[in-house]
Formats: structure tokens, sequence, C-alpha cells
């Protein structure tokens, strides 16, 4: 199956894109993930992510663009991928378009996270990150460390990052519509477009996704049931 997950930020994109495509057997694709791995091994492509994300600009889409179609082009992607953070505006989904192009249908599905703002702010504003291991994560409504302020794992001092406080979220969401309505709107006339609930347990959102591609629903063990 070829299939795009799109949500706003703290809607758990990342995390349900895993799960789905480990449950469906596809490799998961981040941009993220590619703009990191193309550092990492010195590409022109990666050496001008790296000067734009250094410096806190945007990645030029002709980047993106060609970061995801070298990707598509590897084999693993013969059964299918799902997209996580591509397309981001509507030149994006066009190029996609291009690379996708064929006999077979462009894409099986796009999925489209929806969630309350102020659940997103929520989320993304309580959210507190070890000093010593930013993997270490809490946050102070919904998993609140056992002293305040002070990681559970490893005693490290826990903080707030920058683009985590509300004003900056709100910002992040208006950018985010702005250039997601376009998006959309491209996969609904293409009949592709089935919107979701973000809410509610990390199973229970998987559950809705599963549904909407048609491949029944996971229990908490992770069998399936159709």
């Amino acid at each position: 199956m070829r299939i795009l997950l799109i949500g706003p930020p703290g809607a758990g994109k990342g995390t349900q894109a895993a799960r789905l495509a480990v449950h469906l057997s596809i490799p998961h694709i981040s941009t993220g993930d590619l703009f990191r791995e193309h550092i990492g091994q010195g590409t022109e492509l990666g050496r001008h992510a790296h000067t734009h994300i250094r410096t806190g600009l945007l990645v030029p889409d002709w980047v993106t663009v060609g970061v995801l179609e070298e990707r598509l082009a590897r084999p693993d992607t013969e059964r299918g991928f799902l997209l996580d953070g591509f397309p981001r505006n509507l030149a994006q989904a066009q190029a996609l378009d291009g690379m996708t192009a064929g006999p077979e249908p462009r894409l099986d599905a796009v999925l489209v996270l929806e969630i309350p703002e102020a659940e997103v702010v929520s989320r993304i504003a309580g959210r507190r990150l070890c000093g010593r291991d930013r993997e270490h994560v809490f946050h102070v409504d919904h998993s609140p460390p056992a002293v305040a302020g002070t990681c559970d794992v490893c005693g490290g001092e826990l903080y707030r990052r920058d683009d985590d406080r509300e004003a900056t979220v709100r910002r992040r969401l208006e950018v985010y519509r702005s250039e997601t309505a376009p998006v959309v709107g491209h996969y609904q006339a293409q009949g592709l477009v089935t919107t979701i609930s973000a809410l509610g347990r990390v199973q229970e959102v998987l559950d809705r996704a599963l549904v909407a591609i048609g491949r029944g629903q996971v229990d908490d063990s992770g069998a399936s049931s159709c």
C-alpha cells in the first residue's frame, strides 16, 4: 500500500506512522530521517539541507523532493510505503504525483489526523525533555516525573524547548493550516482523503487508521482482526 499520513504538530503522527508501517510491513519514510541520513553521508543534497537547517531556514522544495525521489527508488518500496512529513505544500504534492505516476493508483490512501488546537497546545507545551538524554521525555500532566524538574531515569534536569512554548506552538499550527489545506484539497479531489480523530490512546488511533484503509483493527496484544 502507498499511504500518506498528514497531521499537525502534536497529533502523534510520527508514532502512528511507525506503528502503521510495521503492521503493514512497508517502510516508514520520514523526510526528517532522510535529511539526517543524507547529512550523515555527506551527499550533495545533504549538504544543501544542512546549510538551511543549521541557520533555521526551511529546506527548499527541490532538496526535499530530491531526497524523497532517491528514497522511493530503493527496492524496498516496491510493496508500498508510508510517507510522514511529505508533502508539506502543494508544489511537493504535485512533485509526488510525478514520482508515483504509472498504471497503478498514485496513492492508496491519505489519512489526515484531526485534533483540536487546545489539545495540541496542551500536549506540546507540557512536554519536558531531559538535559542529559533527550530520549527521556515527560509531560507535566500526562506523565510527570516523580520529582518535579528531575528526570526519573538519570536524574538530569528537565527543560522545555523554545519550540514547545505556547506562542511558538500556535504559530506552528498557523503555518501547518496554511500549507496543508491546499495539500488536503489536492488529494480530496482524487478521492483519497479520510479524516480520523487523533484523540485517545495510541492503540485507539491506530485502530481507526486500520479501519480507514480496510485492514480491520488490532487489539492491545498486536493481533489483527478483520
